[in-house]
C-alpha cells in the first residue's frame, strides 16, 4: 500500500537518504510543496529517490524557492525536492561564453560570478537571488529584458534531467551551434516538473552593456502611453520597454499615472542618439537616469509584486493587440511593449468567489487578442474551479497527454500542476 501519513514518509525517507537529507517542511512555501521535504546530495541519491517513490506511488515536485508549487497546487505533493545541494557551476567557458549550471544555483549567484569576466545571463524575473536554475528553466520565468534578449527558450544549449526509472537523461550540449537535442530542450522548458527533474543545464552568455540608461515618461492615458511606447520600438532599439498602470506605478515614481519606461544599451554615442530620439518620440517631459539611479529603477520595475495580490496572471496575445486587451481586462498592469506580453494584477482580499469570473474576462480579452492567460497567483482559498492554464484544443491536449506519459509513465512527477490537470 502506498504511504500516506507524514512521519511513515519521513522514516522512509530518512532510511533512502540518511537522517540529515530528509524533514518536514519548514514554512509555508515548502509546506505546499510536500508533505516531505529531501535534499538529495548527488545525482545518483536523486534517481534512487525517483525510483523509489515509483516503486511507492509516491508524487513528487522539484520545489525551487517554493513559490511557484505553492502558488499552483490545491495539495502538496507527497515528497518535495530541494536541489539546494546541487548548485555549482560545472563549466564555465568565458572565451565560448557558454556556461553548465547545476539546478539549484540561484540566478543571482550565478551572474555575481559571470560579472567576472563581464558577462552574464540576461535572463531578469523578480527577485534574481530566490531564482534557482532549475525553476529558471521549468517555470519559464522572464522579465523585462524579454524584449531584446529574448526568453529562456532561447538561452538553453544543453539539459539534463533524472525522469522515468531514475536515468539520467540530456540533450544538447555547451556548443552553441550544436542542434542534438534541441526538441528535448523546449520540451522541458516550461514542463513546471511534471516531465521530470531538470539537474544541469547549460547557456549560452552574453556580455554586460558598456552602458545602461532609463527613460521615464507619465500619461494620463492607457492609450497615450501606448502610442509612445510603439513610436519608440518602430524608431529604437530599446533593450526593454514597458508600459505601467498608475496602481503598479508608486514605487517607480509615476504618481497616479500611466508610465512608459525605455532603457538604451551601447557605447556612449549610442546612447545619446537614442536619448534625444526618444525625447521627439515621447512627445513630452521625460526624465532620463544614469548609472546607480538607472539600475534601482530598473530593477524596481523589475521586482514589482505580482505574487502578494488576489489574483495576478500573465496575459499573452499578438504585440499589436496588447494595450486594447488590456483596457478590456480593467486591471492594474505591467506590459512589455513589442512583445505582446503583459502581467495583470488585481490587488485587495474581497475577491473570494469572484477570482473565476475576473479570470474569465481576462481570458476573454486575450481570445480576441489570439493569445492566452497564465495564472501567476492567487490568493487561498482558491476557487477549486480555477484553471492556472487555458484549456487547449483536443488536438494539442492529445499532443500533451502523450508527451506526459512517455517521459512519466508512473505519474509521480507534480501531477495536476500543468495544462489540463496534467
Amino acid at each position: 500500500m502506498p504511504l500516506t501519513d507524514s512521519p511513515d514518509i519521513l522514516r522512509a525517507m530518512t532510511s533512502l537518504l540518511g537522517p540529515q537529507r530528509a524533514r518536514m517542511p519548514a514554512g509555508a512555501a515548502e509546506a505546499a510543496g510536500g508533505l516531505v521535504v529531501v535534499e538529495p546530495a548527488s545525482l545518483d541519491e536523486l534517481s534512487v529517490l525517483v525510483r523509489h517513490c515509483e516503486a511507492e506511488r509516491l508524487t513528487l515536485a522539484p520545489i525551487g524557492s517554493g513559490r511557484t508549487v505553492g502558488a499552483m497546487r490545491a495539495r502538496p505533493a507527497v515528497v518535495a525536492v530541494s536541489l539546494n545541494s546541487l548548485a555549482r557551476i560545472v563549466a564555465y567557458e568565458p572565451a565560448d561564453m557558454t556556461a553548465s549550471v547545476e539546478a539549484g544555483l540561484t540566478l543571482g549567484e550565478l551572474n555575481r560570478r559571470l560579472a567576472a569576466h563581464g558577462q552574464r545571463l540576461p535572463l531578469d524575473p523578480a527577485r534574481p537571488d530566490t531564482v534557482t536554475i532549475g525553476a529558471l528553466i521549468a517555470g519559464a520565468k522572464a522579465g523585462p529584458l524579454r524584449l531584446s534578449e529574448g526568453t529562456a527558450r532561447d538561452m538553453v544549449v544543453g539539459i539534463r534531467f533524472v525522469g522515468h526509472g531514475g536515468r539520467a537523461v540530456h540533450g544538447g550540449g555547451t556548443v552553441v551551434k550544436n542542434v542534438a537535442g534541441y526538441d528535448l530542450m523546449k520540451v522541458m522548458t516550461g514542463s513546471f516538473g511534471t516531465l521530470g527533474i531538470i539537474t544541469e543545464v547549460s547557456f549560452k552568455v552574453r556580455p554586460v552593456p558598456e552602458g545602461y540608461t532609463l527613460a521615464r515618461a507619465s500619461f494620463s492615458s492607457l492609450t497615450d502611453a501606448f502610442a509612445a511606447g510603439m513610436r519608440v520600438y518602430d524608431a529604437l532599439s530599446p533593450i526593454h520597454l514597458e508600459v505601467v498602470s498608475p496602481g503598479l506605478g508608486g514605487t517607480l515614481g509615476l504618481e497616479g499615472r500611466f508610465g512608459l519606461l525605455a532603457a538604451f544599451c551601447g557605447n556612449g554615442a549610442e546612447i545619446e542618439y537614442q536619448r534625444a530620439r526618444a525625447v521627439e518620440l515621447f512627445g513630452r517631459q521625460s526624465d532620463f537616469f544614469e548609472g546607480a539611479e538607472a539600475q534601482h529603477l530598473y530593477q524596481q520595475l523589475r521586482d514589482l509584486d505580482f505574487e502578494s495580490a488576489a489574483l495576478s496572471a500573465q496575459l499573452t496575445v499578438l504585440p499589436r493587440a496588447l494595450g486594447q486587451c488590456l483596457e478590456a481586462c480593467q486591471a492594474e498592469f505591467r506590459a512589455h511593449v513589442g512583445c505582446g506580453v503583459a502581467q495583470l494584477v488585481l490587488p485587495g482580499a474581497g475577491l473570494n468567489g469572484q477570482k473565476g469570473a475576473v479570470l474569465a474576462r481576462w481570458r476573454q480579452a486575450a481570445s480576441q487578442g489570439r493569445g492566452f492567460v497564465q495564472v501567476i497567483h492567487a490568493s487561498r482559498p482558491a476557487e477549486p474551479e480555477l484553471p492556472f492554464f487555458d484549456t487547449p484544443g483536443p488536438g494539442p491536449f492529445a499532443l500533451m497527454r502523450r508527451l506526459k506519459a512517455a517521459f512519466d509513465p508512473a505519474g509521480i512527477f507534480n501531477p495536476g500542476c500543468f495544462v489540463g490537470g496534467l
